[in-house]
């Protein structure tokens, strides 16, 4: 691909923030993301932009400066690197490697719009940039997995394949690299936001040909050729959420680990992320307090449906309509309206592709929204419980619940246990479901 000449707003922020693969002790030392801002709230206070710092005469406007915890002496002191600028640019760009900084049209609106001052000042990336305007479905977990972990994490995978949603992961080993090669695997897309190196995971074997083809995308907020830093694993976590549409913790530890720190970050500054926890088979201690955060046990998909449209409806029919359906009784729901995202196909040469229009407004029957609440009902019944605690956990009316656990049980999806009276999920038909269908 290539590669277009660096803008002078990131030449600037290069200069100023990157460490062009020197020890982060070394003099002087580059500005850190919050000194940086700091910086750029007195350059827009000036009417300046971060290339106006590379001007002849900014000396003179620098010895203005008056910025706590800024030191003028080594604001230009970074700014006189401009010989190692040169020769790290170029070692970059010859090894396939893209830069964005926060001002170029190209950098990700979703990690601007959503972190705001944290969205990192400066992105090293390879592949298709244009997957990181993609969103899709942010997968994370632990490093060490169990085999109903890996199964799980491949097949979700591959249903994103099949559905055209994205993976997001950090490429970590574990559920991250899982996911990842699971997509890749099925002929799916995918954004890897990595904490180290980055060069060297891009010259994977296992990355390169998607790399290649346009279907993977590595980027990293830290030095290409960084090496591990729990810090910057750590801080990176707020990315993968931040590109994605949707997050699935597959597995995460109770109060440790990054999956923890991450999804707990998530789940309390990145408001309009939902945030999905695997509640089946053998579930963690991490991912039942996650649960109690406010995450949302991730839907077990029915045959009869698809993960996207559970993904972009079910939400909206659950969560944004929920208080509604609350104060409704299954009479009133015959005449009340629902926003709901419609789906336009169009057909451009041999390619068959899905978009999103403005949503239309249009009534949905009781029939509707039991279909779309099914999912998330069977999420919270892989252990017994009462009728209470379930319309409880889903803020619905307790008699509305009722109605909806009585069709499920008609149904064979849900079986009815005495003393006490509780309600499970229906294993065996669920498992079924999961088939893949012969042929």
């Amino acid at each position: 691909m290539n590669h277009p000449i660096l803008s002078p707003d990131t030449q600037a922020i290069l200069l100023l923030c990157a460490s062009f693969g020197q020890n982060r002790l070394s003099q002087p030392q580059p500005l850190t993301l919050t000194e940086y801002n700091l910086l750029a709230v007195w350059l827009q206070e000036n009417q300046m932009r971060p290339g106006d710092l590379l001007s002849s005469n900014i000396k003179n406007k620098l010895q203005d400066i008056a910025i706590e915890k800024l030191d003028i002496q080594r604001i230009q002191a970074l700014l006189e690197r401009g010989v190692m600028l040169s020769l790290a640019v170029e070692k970059w760009t010859t090894q396939g490697l893209w830069i964005l900084g926060r001002g170029d049209s190209q950098y990700p609106k979703r990690l601007k719009q959503r972190l705001k001052h944290k969205a990192p000042a400066i992105l090293y990336g390879i592949g298709n940039i244009e997957l990181l305007s993609a969103g899709g479905l942010a997968i994370v977990g632990s490093r060490d997995v169990t085999e109903q972990e890996i199964d799980y994490t491949q097949t979700i995978a591959k249903t994103c394949a099949e559905e055209g949603i994205q993976v997001i992961s950090g490429g970590a080993r574990g559920v991250d690299q899982i996911s990842m090669l699971g997509i890749l695997e099925a002929g799916g897309t995918a954004v890897g936001v990595l904490a180290d190196s980055l060069i060297k995971t891009s010259v994977n074997g296992k990355y390169r040909n998607s790399i290649a083809e346009g279907r993977l995308t590595l980027i990293s907020p830290y030095d290409p050729n960084a090496g591990f830093n729990t810090g910057n694993a750590m801080g990176r976590n707020k990315y993968i959420y931040a590109l994605a549409d949707y997050g699935l913790i597959v597995s995460s530890g109770y109060q440790t680990g990054g999956t923890w720190a991450g999804a707990t970050e998530a789940l309390s500054k990145i408001k309009d992320i939902p945030v999905f926890v695997r509640m089946q088979d053998t579930i963690p201690e991490g991912n039942q307090e996650l649960v109690k955060q406010g995450a949302q046990p991730f839907p077990i998909i029915p045959a009869s449906s698809s993960l996207k449209g559970l993904l972009r409806t079910v939400l909206e029919a659950v969560n944004s309509e929920v208080e509604a359906i609350d104060q409704l009784t299954l009479k009133d729901m015959n005449q009340t309206t629902f926003s709901q995202p419609k789906l336009e196909e169009k057909t451009q040469g041999s390619e068959h592709q899905v978009t999103d229009t403005i949503p239309t407004v249009f009534p949905m029957s009781p029939k509707d929204i039991y279909e779309a609440v099914l999912p998330f009902i069977l999420a919270h019944l892989h252990q017994p419980l009462d009728t209470k605690s379930i319309a409880e956990r889903l803020e619905v009316r307790q008699g509305q619940m009722q109605d909806w656990l009585n069709r499920a049980v008609a149904e064979g999806k849900v079986k009815k246990t005495k003393k006490p009276v509780a309600y499970v999920i229906n294993q065996q038909l669920t498992q079924l479901s999961l088939l893949p269908e012969m042929e």
